[in-house]
């Protein structure tokens, strides 16, 4: 799979998490794929599982894409999940096998105000609409 092919998989794939089109989203899992969230622990192997995971969840979620870097087989996508209206920036690590997912880890994190210590280094920049 070339990695314009895989780009366009990727764009949809978010496209439809932010639509909550549970079945296109995870038509990029492999029947066997893993999915990792290693902040909780959490482990969920299986495409049916996985997709299970984020239908029960009861939020109601929004995704925006900020940038998809990768190419071959490794594939990370920068992201802002919003869970009711709350931001979190995210990162999805995606291995690909034989043109689909095999392995995802994904990272949150909440955003925070800047450290005054550090005031005279930095350069504020606008923050994103999330």
């Amino acid at each position: 799979m070339d990695d314009r092919t895989v780009r366009v998989a990727l764009e949809r794939h978010w496209n439809a998490s932010d639509a909550n089109d549970f079945n296109v989203e995870h038509e990029i899992y492999r029947d066997d794929a893993v999915l990792d969230y290693p902040q909780s622990g959490e482990r969920i192997r299986g495409r049916y599982n996985i997709q299970e995971s984020r239908f029960v969840q009861p939020n109601k979620k929004r995704f925006t894409v900020r940038r998809i870097v990768g190419s071959g087989d490794l594939w990370v996508t920068e992201f802002v999940l919003s869970y009711d209206g709350i931001p979190s920036y995210a990162v999805s690590i995606m291995e690909f096998r034989d043109g689909l997912v095999a392995n995802e880890t994904q990272y949150f994190a909440d955003r925070f105000d800047p450290a005054s210590s550090r005031a005279h280094l930095v350069e504020l920049v606008a923050r994103r609409p999330d």
